[in-house]
């Protein structure tokens, strides 16, 4: 398994549990969602698989091979890189065109060769099928197209996970079915993605494992 959580519990500081018990496996190629309402805890369960949420008890969380709830900051960064992360707001770049957003990202994980970050590049544009937009700066891009860049960003460093924290909640229906259509490709090519969502239209149309973040419990959804 990429990802195993048994009985995990996740609270802010000082603060109540905003997750408790958390027991889910994540294979390679599974889609998964992970719903509820504003403030139920998905967002801090994903932030919890790279170490910016912190666990606060566990039976086991290891992603990736590492025991996530007693690994070192120092330790995080080589983990981080084996992940791609998708904001809902994209994080993109503002003052760099979109290949200089995917280049800075290549140079600062090692790749030194500008050939094979040219070609890097244009695998992922190719991907998330954004051919040609290389030269263009992020705010001449619609939010779609920026999402877009956003995944192919998290794809540089081929992830063998994929996580996406609301990634079509700013976005139109028809724009938001394409993104979607992005996702369940990379999950068909074996990379696991979990994306966190209020948007229950979209669970009919590209079916996954969905698990529903509720009131500190955490449980499979049964439609």
């Amino acid at each position: 398994m990429l990802i195993t959580y048994k009985n995990v519990s996740i609270r802010h500081k000082d603060d109540d549990y905003v997750l408790k018990g958390v027991d889910f496996e994540v294979a390679a190629g599974e889609l998964i969602y992970l719903i509820g309402k504003v403030g139920s805890g998905k967002s801090s369960l994903l932030r919890s698989m790279y170490g910016e949420a912190e666990i606060d008890e566990c039976d086991e969380a290891t992603v990736l091979g590492c025991d996530i709830f007693s690994i070192k900051r120092k330790d995080l960064q080589p983990l981080r890189r084996e992940l791609g992360i998708i904001f809902q707001d994209f994080k993109l770049l503002t003052d760099r065109s979109v290949r200089k957003n995917l280049e800075f990202v290549l140079k600062a994980t090692g790749w030194d060769d500008k050939t094979d970050r040219d070609h890097r590049i244009s695998e992922v544009l190719r991907d998330v099928k954004m051919e040609g937009c290389e030269d263009r700066m992020p705010n001449e891009l619609s939010g779609g197209e920026q999402q877009r860049i956003a995944i192919a960003r998290a794809l540089l460093n081929s992830p063998k996970v994929l996580l996406a924290d609301e990634p079509t909640g700013n976005l139109d229906p028809e724009t938001t079915d394409q993104i979607m259509s992005v996702f369940s490709e990379i999950a068909q090519t074996g990379t696991a993605v979990i994306i966190a969502t209020h948007n229950m239209a979209i669970l009919d149309r590209f079916p996954g494992t969905v698990y529903q973040c509720d009131e500190q419990n955490f449980t499979k959804y049964e439609d």
